[in-house]
């Protein structure tokens, strides 16, 4: 008779691989603050992959200050190291209801598949596919009050790293999407190396240590790849050079207290270095999550006139 599956990889609770491959996952997810019921925004979900059974969440400002003039449209990929997260949870939909007010602008946030049952490239593919359902034009808030020419396309943590490989792929082919990408911002995006940095082995931070950083890698990546996996570090050994590329502006942000602040620093810094329009914002004494898992209103307003700035500007 064999032993009983035991647990090999546990995200708090939230996730966990037991060692005969089967994976559990709660329902139970308590957040420090309720989800926002403002009815300043009107929201909905739209399936957008039905192979997958994955769904999107429109949200947009219930009136719009200029009812002549289409939304931009802002996607937004939640984080959670690709193994956790969801449209719905209180982090990400309060911090898009921030994002569609404060930008007057219709928000897109889609699901992607998790891992480790489904592991990458999966949830850069299920972001592609979200931008492409917007240009089918099947649906009355996209045909009827989006800006199609102004799009931009943003990600928290995982999310942020599944915009850059967007961004990579929009500008290897800019007809790809069928939609005007203007730029992209990463906040915090979760790329790695096999090469520790500083701030990686620093301090932990209060909700994040880098023994969850490696969890998350090694259950997202691909099986028998490491950190320099091209998925994971955009500039490994086995990456592609991104000197050729027509990349759109990019901004990214990140807490000056972030474990991952140095590979921000190092992506910026290279970005610039090959000729790439890139804008490095830093933000002092913050830890990651500081704008989707905060409810620092000050914090956010200084947040959002970063991005507002910066799409005005790439929309012209």
């Amino acid at each position: 008779m064999g032993s009983l599956p035991y647990i090999v990889e546990d995200c708090m609770g939230v996730l966990q691989l037991y060692s005969d491959g089967t994976v559990f996952r709660s329902d139970e997810i308590r957040f420090p603050f309720p989800i926002t019921d403002d009815s300043s925004v009107v929201f909905r979900d739209v399936l957008y992959d039905a192979v997958h059974g994955l769904h999107l969440r429109l949200i947009k400002p219930a009136v719009s200050l200029n009812s002549n003039t289409k939304l931009p449209v802002l996607f937004f990929f939640h984080g959670g190291g690709f193994c956790v997260g969801s449209r719905s949870w209180a982090n990400p939909h309060n911090c898009c209801v921030r994002l569609a007010l404060g930008l007057e602008a219709l928000v897109i946030v889609p699901d992607y598949r998790l891992a480790p049952e489904n592991r990458l490239p999966a949830a850069v593919e299920d972001g592609e596919k979200a931008i492409e359902w917007v240009r089918k034009g099947e649906d009355a808030w996209i045909e009827e009050g989006a800006d199609l020419e102004r799009v931009f396309v943003m990600g928290d943590s995982s999310g942020g790293n599944i915009a850059h490989h967007l961004a990579v792929g929009f500008g290897n082919d800019r007809g790809r999407f069928g939609v005007r990408i203007r730029g992209f911002v990463l906040m915090a995006p979760f790329f790695g190396g096999v090469v520790r940095t500083k701030s990686e082995e620093g301090p932990p931070e209060d909700f994040l240590n880098l023994d969850a950083l490696d969890r998350f890698w090694r259950l997202s990546l691909p099986l028998g790849e490491d950190r320099d996996h091209p998925l994971a570090n955009p500039f490994g050994p086995s990456s592609k050079s991104l000197e050729g590329v027509n990349l759109e502006p990019i901004m990214v942000m990140v807490g000056e207290n972030e474990l991952l602040k140095e590979r921000v620093q190092h992506y910026a810094k290279t970005l610039s270095q090959l000729g790439h329009r890139i804008e490095y914002v830093e933000f002092e004494g913050k830890q990651h999550g500081f704008f989707t898992s905060s409810q620092d209103t000050q914090l956010g307003d200084q947040v959002l006139a970063i991005i507002k700035r910066f799409m005005l500007q790439n929309s012209l």
